[in-house]
């Protein structure tokens, strides 16, 4: 490259993918590189998602996006970064002769001087990579490679330069942080590190844990979420399905006896807890009855937050190969079955906070309105609180407020002074 060169990059993906892209531009950035925008740069990146086929779709739509840039002369290289490169190179690079270079995932080590790319007052912090699970329908092992920690110095480094920076939220990111420093350590460490990270806390209102494996939700974290305000009280639990022979199929580590026991002791130990969950439908084999049984039992738990994807077969997985592919029709008439079950159940949700206090975090002013999260929505994936105020607020600010007015998945606010 040569020097001073004006760069750009798109992040698709997950924040997991957004955090590798500000550790690339921390990079560059600290080398003397111009930061901006794809519009404005001479050498475009795309940090790439190969997870399932809409993200690869979405990635190789971008290329092309690029590569038309290049031919009209308003790019002078394109490199292209991440998952799809790390699986895809040699195909990549044949189909795609004006793209400079393909470069793999990026290392879980944080820069020196990172480029954040996320509002101010809200951060990610990957805490480890890769995955020790081995579903089934998972490709990320093979790109990711197995579990790959980041040691506890390095991540309470990292803490201790948000809280300096008196950022609000703090959203603690992986694969599976529930394996945090199995491979470090010999165990699983997360509570102990989460010890660690509270004691260096002075200004960060909110610590957020993003996926965690159902099966390594132990006493110990449970009671470090429960007993500590400053970790939200939001329990991002993905369960897949409840069925025995599709959870057994998909190579998850839980029967439905063990679905059933945690989410239990889950609401008994922290009752105002949010349990976030995704599953998959359409998974091959997967019969009607065993998705009615699916349907029933998010009817029966009532989940505050849920997510739920069609089955994306992938190859060099072990579910590539099952037979009886679900086909997409049938898929995506679940998944809209699904979506109209929660849809009803959020609403219900909302409806029982009609009246109530929450504390909420000013996230932006939007159309006369300020948009906010409760502890229990995650940026870009949850709901919102519209906030309605006489009084300027700031992003970052943690705001009371009263709920006046309910949606299905969002909340309507005044603030109490």
């Amino acid at each position: 490259m040569e020097d001073k060169l004006k760069i750009g990059i798109l992040s698709l993906g997950c924040c997991r993918n957004l955090v590798d892209s500000e550790n690339i531009l921390g990079r560059l950035w600290h080398k003397g590189y111009q930061i901006t925008d794809i519009e404005n740069a001479e050498v475009g990146i795309i940090n790439t998602c190969a997870f399932i086929d809409d993200a690869k779709n979405e990635s190789i739509g971008h290329i092309l996006d690029l590569v038309e840039l290049k031919k009209e002369g308003r790019l002078k290289k394109i490199i292209v970064y991440g998952c799809l490169a790390q699986r895809y190179k040699e195909k990549l690079r044949k189909e795609f002769p004006e793209v400079d270079a393909f470069v793999g995932c990026v290392s879980l080590n944080h820069s020196r001087k990172s480029f954040y790319l996320t509002p101010r007052h809200y951060k990610y912090l990957k805490i480890c990579e890769g995955c020790i699970n081995n579903c089934s329908y998972c490709i990320i092992p093979k790109i990711k490679g197995g579990l790959k920690s980041l040691e506890i110095d390095s991540v309470i480094n990292r803490i201790k330069y948000f809280d300096r920076n008196r950022v609000s939220e703090v959203n603690i990111i992986g694969q599976d942080i529930t394996g945090y420093g199995i491979d470090l350590y010999g165990k699983n460490s997360l509570h102990f590190l989460l010890k660690k990270i509270l004691k260096e806390v002075r200004h960060i209102g909110w610590l957020r844990l993003l996926y965690l494996y159902p099966s390594r939700v132990n006493e110990e974290l449970l009671d470090s979420i429960k007993n500590h305000p400053g970790i939200c009280k939001y329990i991002d639990l993905p369960l897949q399905h409840i069925n025995a022979r599709i959870l057994k199929l998909m190579g998850r580590k839980n029967s439905p006896q063990d679905i059933y026991k945690l989410i239990d002791k889950i609401r008994k130990k922290i009752p105002q807890a949010a349990i976030r969950t995704s599953f998959i439908v359409g998974f091959p084999s997967e019969t009607k009855g065993e998705f009615r049984q699916l349907v029933k039992f998010i009817r029966e738990v009532k989940f505050e937050r849920l997510g739920v994807f069609t089955y994306s077969r992938q190859e060099d997985t072990k579910a590539y190969s099952l037979k009886e592919q679900i086909p997409q029709k049938e898929k995506s008439e679940r998944f809209n079955t699904i979506m109209s079950v929660q849809q009803e159940i959020s609403r219900e949700n909302n409806k029982k906070l009609l009246g109530k206090t929450l504390d909420v975090l000013i996230d932006c002013q939007e159309k006369g309105a300020y948009l906010a999260r409760s502890e229990y929505d995650a940026p870009e994936v949850d709901g919102l609180v519209y906030v309605n105020s006489r009084k300027k607020l700031m992003p970052g600010e943690f705001k009371k407020v009263r709920i006046v007015d309910t949606l299905e998945y969002d909340l309507v606010a005044e603030t109490l002074n």
